[in-house]
């Protein structure tokens, strides 16, 4: 992954500074006064993933909040040179399955990375002009690409607790950044910028967990951008536009030009009202008007290609039933369950009864409820997690032995639900459980 970045970044830039040198010929004529310099501030959502490929690392990525500025220099109307920053935090954990509905049992099961700073020179082109009849325009989409630093601290949890996966320090490594956006022109000094960075990382510690493959991270941002100095922006110039009226004053023929533009504007409209009316839906099942052989169809109703309700199957519900002794297995197993103390690691004499729990999960396919609970000994917080870790922890071997994780629910109440009293040590044990629900 590292020599395929750093192949691929020399060619991508290079395409656009060919592309900033044949725009530079084009550029507008020195009398006029034109703003280059501007700054920007955003705030929007950091995602540890990407949407173009790839295995994450974590089955559940999280979003978080991101800020960031910038300052851009506007070289000519399509080529500007850009240094963000951006700071925020990456989430994500193994709560949930994959799509796939594949488990990750993964070691490491959450992560928290603070992303310290985030640093990168991109060049910046703007695509094209919205409309090329206009001087100025007032709506700009544009594509980025670059490469900067980012320093960060992964903070993970796994089946022992939390811990910094670096320590008290910062991993600073390469990123490549590559986006698209759109800016909003409000007035000549101020603009409404919305954008998306994918940024790929020459290295796989972001989330703290290293599988042999680099990560990346998304940044989806909305903010302002101000215009430094007088006059209009160079951004939203448009030469196109003045080549254009030259040549129509030199050949006379802007007034036939406009005619027959308006000419085709009507010609689309009424193009336009007749296609409206061929695709006419009142009852908006889905089906035209035209072809609807049942109008006035009530909302929500799935209709056939003809607009008629299609009727289907009523499903199948099978019933559960969980017997006495498939209750004694479960009640054996929340007798002998034993963990480490103060900790979520099960004890060996707890596997055997665990093991029939999970082969009469297998055999009877049953959902199960894993209910954790804690005595009032510590804080709130610590009876909290340790409480959810355990439910967790019985959970994971469960699945181990091949029951369904989709079928198994792990719950932490901390010491909420007491069922006997605290103030004895023969209480406190009672209320040290992981309460075992069949259905």
């Amino acid at each position: 992954m590292k020599l395929q970045l750093f192949k691929t970044l020399p060619v991508a830039l290079a395409g656009l500074l060919i592309g900033s040198v044949a725009s530079a010929q084009e550029s507008p004529a020195t009398s006029t006064t034109f703003r280059t310099w501007s700054i920007g501030v955003n705030a929007g959502v950091l995602t540890p993933l990407s949407p173009l490929g790839g295995k994450n690392d974590f089955s559940n990525n999280k979003s978080s909040f991101g800020y960031g500025l910038y300052i851009k220099k506007q070289f000519t109307p399509y080529f500007s040179l850009r240094l963000d920053g951006v700071r925020g935090k990456l989430k994500g954990d193994n709560t949930e399955p994959y799509e796939s509905g594949a488990v990750n049992n993964s070691p490491v099961r959450a992560f928290d990375t603070q992303l310290s700073y985030s640093g990168s020179l991109s060049a910046v082109v703007n695509m094209f002009n919205i409309d090329m009849f206009k001087k100025e325009n007032t709506l700009q989409l544009y594509a980025s690409a670059g490469a900067g630093i980012a320093g960060y601290k992964p903070t993970i949890t796994t089946a022992t607790g939390t811990s910094l996966f670096a320590g008290d320090k910062n991993i600073n490594e390469l990123i490549i950044p590559v986006g698209l956006g759109a800016k909003f022109k409000i007035s000549d000094a101020v603009n409404f910028d919305l954008g998306w960075t994918i940024n790929f990382v020459d290295g796989d510690n972001l989330d703290g967990y290293y599988k042999g493959g680099n990560d990346k991270y998304n940044y989806a941002y909305a903010g302002l951008e101000f215009a430094l100095g007088s006059g209009k922006q160079l951004a939203f110039h448009n030469p196109v536009a003045l080549t254009y009226d030259e040549a129509l004053k030199a050949k006379q023929t802007a007034e036939g030009l406009k005619s027959e533009l308006n000419a085709q504007k009507a010609d689309n409209a009424k193009l336009r009202a007749e296609l409206n009316d061929i695709l006419k839906d009142t009852d908006g099942d889905g089906v035209a008007d035209k072809l609807d052989k049942c109008p006035d169809t009530p909302a929500g109703t799935v209709v056939d290609g003809s607009g008629c309700p299609l009727k289907t199957p009523e499903k199948v519900v099978e019933k559960v039933i969980v017997t006495e002794e498939d209750r004694k297995v479960v009640n054996e197993a929340i007798k002998n369950l034993e963990f480490d103390l103060g900790k979520a690691t099960i004890r060996p004499k707890s596997y055997a009864s665990l093991n029939r729990v999970a082969a009469l999960l297998i055999q009877k396919n049953f959902s199960l409820k894993l209910a954790g609970h804690t005595d009032n000994t510590g804080s709130k917080e610590l009876n909290l997690r340790l409480s959810k870790e355990r439910a967790e922890s019985v959970k994971a071997y469960l699945v181990s032995q091949g029951a369904n994780a989709s079928r198994i629910e792990a719950t932490g109440y901390g010491m909420g639900q007491p069922i006997a009293s605290n103030k004895t040590a023969a209480g406190r044990q009672q209320n040290r459980r992981v309460e075992f629900t069949l259905y």
